[in-house]
């Protein structure tokens, strides 16, 4: 079964974080959403063992995640796709974070497809990818321009990462990775019951 590992912290993006979730769900992928914390946070739990707290999202809805994000339980032999969403704070807090900087150059040295998302692009950055196409939400446009072939449209694939905009995105960035994961046929399977609009871009 294709897996895919979804991160999550305090302020991710909601839109970016669950339309990606369910939509990948709908393909038939095993998802996994992992807490990312902070010190603070990290300090409160004690243990990686334990169940993670809510994730409060960057418009104050609360999600449980999974489990906790572990760079030792969450190697890319275990999931075919990594995702990380945006939201200002919650994409500052994952890019930061060594280890998911170390994971996504290991996901991308092992042939597995890694989607960034709004700000979430800023973990190209912090990861320091070589100069590739990519794109991200214009308020960290400044600051991912000259490493990167930066690019304003919706979804940019350059090889195995793909990155895209911000929520109102999130649905094409979804359906290129479900596209990519499992094919056009099951990419057209997924959009049809979702019922979209006629003449919109799905």
């Amino acid at each position: 079964m294709v897996s895919a590992l979804i991160l999550i912290a305090d302020g991710t993006e909601e839109m970016e974080f669950t339309i990606t979730y369910d939509t990948l769900v709908r393909a038939g992928a095993s998802c996994t959403s992992a807490f990312v914390s902070t010190e603070e946070r990290q300090g409160d739990s004690g243990s990686y063992e334990k169940n993670p707290p809510f994730a409060k999202g960057s418009r104050g809805i609360n999600i449980l995640p999974d489990t906790y994000f572990s760079p030792q339980a969450h190697t890319p032999d275990k999931f075919d796709l990594l995702v990380i969403p945006g939201g200002a704070k919650g994409a500052e807090t994952i890019s930061n974070s060594s280890p998911v900087q170390h994971l996504v150059r290991q996901y991308l040295e092992a042939g597995k497809y890694v989607g960034m998302i709004c700000a979430g692009s800023l973990a190209a950055l912090t990861a320091k990818l070589p100069k590739q196409p990519l794109t991200s939400h214009p308020s960290v446009k400044d600051r991912l321009a000259d490493a990167f072939v930066y690019s304003e449209q919706s979804v940019v694939v350059s090889g195995k990462l793909v990155t895209s905009r911000g929520p109102g995105t999130t649905f094409p960035f979804a359906f290129t990775l479900v596209e990519l994961l499992f094919g056009k046929e099951k990419r057209e399977e997924v959009i049809g019951p979702m019922v979209f609009p006629p003449g919109t871009w799905a």
